[in-house]
């Protein structure tokens, strides 16, 4: 009769490792990506806290025999184990003289996190190293999988393995495989060192280096990314190959040298770092020297410097600085920073300070629009305080806006003025769910100090105090129903809103335009109090809006329509324009406004929303979007824009837009992935963008191929001349490659794809299911 035995001795050290990263699919699906060992793999165990106990081994045989002090022999179903640890075999000898132990027969080293399977195993517990021949090993819920002609474990548990390979791929269909004289994996620093190391893809060597390094966890480690491939019309041949410095655990650097072929050698650097806990920072520097593609091959760069964070509870800071050599930096060249359709460069400067009440900051700014003649203020510096008292004195609310604002200018033709500002308001609100009413009154309370205003185009005013009240009543009441269509009960609301505005006139024709615009009058903005943004104009204003929403939702409570309409009713006409030689419209409405949302069947969406003028019975603005959204990456979405050049009837500005496009993304097998869209000015009769992107991904390594056709937004340069024959148009070929594993996880999925473009995907209009 067999029997079982157990035997406790002091064996092995400590095997420990750390998985590579690796993205995870579910394991239903047909390329499978979590490699399975043999066997099933032990979880892991904490660590003990008695070390002596941490190095016991017990031994379980079937049959065991030998002589105290001497030799011990066990065979049939040996298993060992340790602390988290397990050796399986078929039979095992230890030599407590020559303090050794011997294994082999179907053995299989086991802990939580890698699986071993050897002909056999030798192991010298004076010395704590462990050998075990033709192993073949698997990182427990991982990718990564290999084999070696023998694998070590050193004393200071560190694997080392001779004559070996490694590949993420699937067993049995290695795409790729990585074989190497030595490898050696540090668990601690979670680093792989590999000597000789040769790539093979599809059975084909393709790579060959003498040393290299590799992660086995998501830990950084300094080397070359993997290389970036495309070709344009503009730029030529194009080839870019990242290098990654891990300077310490709080900074790191790429440096990215970018081959043109028609303009030359463009290299690109980012620095990141991180300033304690709760602040973090980044540096771009971008240079192209002797620009080919330019008449005076002038030199191209770009700086760009970000900070943002908290310094404790109350304080937080922001700081960003960006500038270019010239106005088609980003129209020509690949930046890292900003895309080809950014033609402002924003400079800002926040230190701001908040409690519960009260908050204050301090701000600089300066604005550079890339292609303009004409430069916005500077903001050098602004002080606002923000105070907040609610029910303060019998359910009234108390709200304090201030500023104190210098605004400077580069242009000699330019006045520029000081601006204090303070806006006091008492608000009476009741909430309920039958609806809401607000109250309000409020002063505008502005004094400029203006200076050199013989500079300025218009006649203004060295000083100016204005004061102007506002009286502002809003409300809103809500009803619901329950109905059915189709068969399925629905609960419908319908939401009548109103509100009365009226704000004093004051001639402000004296003061000049510092940072002030129009604003749009969509649905929502039907309900501003304010006609302008920023503070050099507050228009006049004797109104009433209103408006009516209603929505339906399912017995999940979720969206399914929504529809909203209003317009404003003028009792007077509005005496104040952005301008002093701009009209003033005679007008008794304002453009009817209307939006709406809507889930028609399953996975259908229609968004569209239209401003009406309803004097002129013109279309001033609309837009609308059909999505079809099956299920995660699969998506068709069909829109339409239109803006006539009547949207700004009173200014010499120009808009025409009427623009149709499709958007579409799309699984074509369980690996291929398609993005494209095409978009069609129909007032130009041409396509403005054409973009195509086919995507391959599986466990082990992934491909993009993408073709680009777009239309190129081009600006006068007058210190950086470009060739007159400037394209309108560029076309462009990319080609991006990865081979996960080796450092890389490469393009995963395709929402950076839908992002790659000019016109980015955007979801239908408001949509809030």
């Amino acid at each position: 009769m067999l029997k079982r035995y157990l035997v406790t001795l002091c064996l092995l050290p400590t095997v420990t490792t750390v998985a590579a990263t690796a993205p995870q699919t579910d394991a239903d699906s047909a390329d499978q990506c979590i490699i399975t060992p043999p066997v099933p793999p032990l979880s892991k165990q904490s660590k003990t806290g008695n070390k002596d106990l941490s190095q016991l081994i017990k031994i379980k045989s079937n049959q065991s025999n030998g002589t105290l002090g001497d030799k011990a022999t066990f065979s049939g179903n040996v298993t060992f184990t340790q602390n988290g640890r397990q050796v399986t075999a078929d039979q095992a000898v230890v030599d407590q003289q020559k303090q050794k132990f011997e294994a082999d027969g179907q053995l299989v080293f086991q802990d939580g996190v890698v699986t071993v399977t050897a002909n056999s195993l030798n192991a010298q517990m004076g010395s704590r190293v462990a050998t075990l021949d033709n192993a073949q090993y698997w990182l427990n819920g991982q990718q990564l999988h290999g084999s070696a002609e023998q694998m070590e474990i050193t004393k200071d548990n560190k694997l080392v393995l001779k004559d070996s390979n490694f590949s993420t791929c699937p067993i049995g269909d290695e795409s790729w495989l990585l074989k190497a004289r030595r490898i050696k994996i540090d668990p601690e620093e979670e680093w792989g060192e590999i000597w000789d190391a040769k790539l093979e893809i599809g059975n084909v060597p393709v790579f060959y280096m003498p040393y290299m390094t590799v992660p086995i966890s998501g830990k950084r480690k300094t080397g070359f990314l993997f290389p970036r491939i495309s070709s344009s019309t503009t730029n030529g041949f194009e080839f870019a190959a990242p290098f990654y410095w891990n300077i310490a655990p709080e900074y790191d650097l790429t440096f990215t040298p970018d081959y043109m072929s028609s303009r030359g050698l463009f290299t690109k650097t980012e620095f990141r770092y991180l300033a304690g806990d709760r602040q973090f920072g980044q540096m771009n520097l971008e240079y192209l020297g002797n620009d080919s593609m330019l008449e005076n091959h002038a030199d191209r760069w770009m700086v760009n410097y970000r900070h943002q964070g908290a310094i404790d509870e109350n304080w937080r800071v922001l700081a960003n600085f960006i500038d270019v050599s010239d106005n088609n930096y980003f129209n020509d060249l690949n930046s890292d920073v900003n895309r080809s359709t950014d033609n402002q460069l924003s400079r800002v400067g926040d230190i701001s300070y908040f409690t519960e009440f009260w908050n204050f900051s301090a701000r600089v700014q300066d604005i550079k629009v890339l292609g303009e003649d004409i430069s916005p203020y500077q903001v050098m510096p602004q002080l606002s305080f923000n105070y907040r008292s609610p029910g303060f004195w019998n359910k009234f609310d108390f709200n304090l806006y201030s500023e104190l604002t210098n605004f400077e200018h580069r242009g000699n033709s330019y006045n520029t003025a000081t601006r204090l500002h303070v806006e006091p308001s008492v608000s009476l609100p009741f909430q309920g769910p039958a609806g809401s009413l607000t109250s309000e009154v409020k002063l505008y309370q502005t004094y400029y100090v203006q200076r050199d205003v013989q500079r300025a185009d218009v006649l203004l005013d060295d000083n100016v105090s204005r004061s102007i009240p506002e009286v502002r009543v809003n409300g809103q009441i809500n009803f619901e129903r329950f109905s059915n269509f189709f068969d399925t009960q629905y609960r419908q609301t319908l939401e009548p809103q109103f509100q009365y505005l009226y704000v004093g006139h004051r001639d402000q024709s004296n003061i000049g335009i510092y940072d002030t615009a129009e604003l749009q009058q969509d649905y929502i903005g039907l309900f501003r109090d304010r006609r302008f943004s920023g503070l050099d104009r507050i228009a006049d204003a004797n109104q009433l809006t209103l408006g009516l929403t209603t929505r339906v939702f399912d017995e999940h409570n979720v969206e399914q329509f929504r529809f909203s309409l209003g317009q404003i009713a003028y009792f007077e006409n509005s005496q104040v324009s952005l301008y002093s030689d701009q009209l003033t419209e005679d007008t008794s409405t304002s453009v009817l406004a209307a939006e709406t949302d809507i889930n028609l069947y399953d996975d259908w969406f229609i968004s569209g929303a239209i401003q009406y003028d309803t004097k002129y019975h013109d279309n001033k603005k609309s837009e609308v979007t059909l999505d079809y959204r099956p299920g995660p990456n699969k998506l068709v979405q069909l829109s339409y824009r239109y803006v006539p050049d009547l949207v700004n009837r009173n200014t010499n500005d120009q808009v025409d837009i009427s623009q149709a496009g499709i958007r579409t993304a799309w699984p074509l097998t369980d690996n291929v992935y398609f993005v494209g869209n095409y978009y069609y000015d129909l007032n130009e009769d041409r396509s403005v963008e054409t973009y195509t992107g086919f995507q391959y991904e599986s466990c082990c390594w992934a491909v993009r191929l993408a073709y680009h056709y777009h239309i190129k937004t081009n600006y006068e340069d007058n210190y950086n001349p470009v060739l007159d024959n400037r394209e309108l148009f560029e076309t462009s070929f990319m080609l991006n490659f990865v081979i996960k594993g080796l450092g890389g996880s490469g393009p995963l999925g395709v929402s950076d794809m839908l992002d790659d473009g000019i016109f980015s995907y955007r979801k239908p209009l408001y949509l809030r299911n």
